[in-house]
C-alpha cells in the first residue's frame, strides 16, 4: 500500500513538472536562436563596413548566403541547428537592407507556436509570426 501511494505521488509530481520543463526548454532554445540571429546581424554589419553594401554588386565578394550562415558556430547541431534553420532571403537583401530569419524545426516548431519564425533586420527591428509575437523577444 505504501509503495502504491509513493508511485501515485511521483506520478502526480511528474505530471506537473513535465509541461513546465517542456515550456522552459522551448523558451531556452528560442533565446539561443535570438542570440544566433544577433551573431548573424553582426556578420552582416561587418560585411557592410567593408563593402558599404549588404548585397553583392559583382565587384565585391558575395555577401552572406544560406551556406555562409550555416558556417557560424551558433547554428551548428551542438547549438541551435537541430531546432532552427537560419536564412537570409534573397528578396530581403538590398544595398542598404536585409532581413535574417530563424525558422523553428521539429519539436521546437510544435512547441513554440507562440512565436514561430523569428526575424531581425538591419535596423534591429525584431519580428515573429506566431500567435503572440509581442512576447517573443
Amino acid at each position: 500500500m505504501e509503495l502504491m501511494i509513493t508511485v501515485v505521488i511521483i506520478a502526480i509530481l511528474a505530471a506537473i513538472a513535465w509541461p513546465i520543463y517542456s515550456k522552459y526548454m522551448v523558451k531556452t532554445r528560442r533565446v539561443a536562436a535570438e542570440g544566433c540571429l544577433s551573431e548573424y546581424a553582426n556578420y552582416m554589419e561587418r560585411y557592410y563596413t567593408t563593402h558599404l553594401r549588404y548585397n553583392n554588386d559583382g565587384a565585391t565578394p558575395p555577401v552572406a548566403n544560406t551556406k555562409d550562415l550555416a558556417n557560424l558556430s551558433c547554428a551548428g547541431n551542438s547549438q541551435t541547428g537541430r531546432f532552427y534553420t537560419y536564412d537570409l532571403p534573397a528578396a530581403s537583401l538590398t544595398v542598404s537592407a536585409y532581413v535574417l530569419t530563424a525558422t523553428p524545426q521539429g519539436v521546437q516548431a510544435t512547441g513554440d507556436t507562440k512565436c514561430g519564425k523569428l526575424s531581425l533586420d538591419q535596423t534591429g527591428a525584431r519580428g515573429a509570426d506566431g500567435t503572440d509575437p509581442g512576447s517573443c523577444w
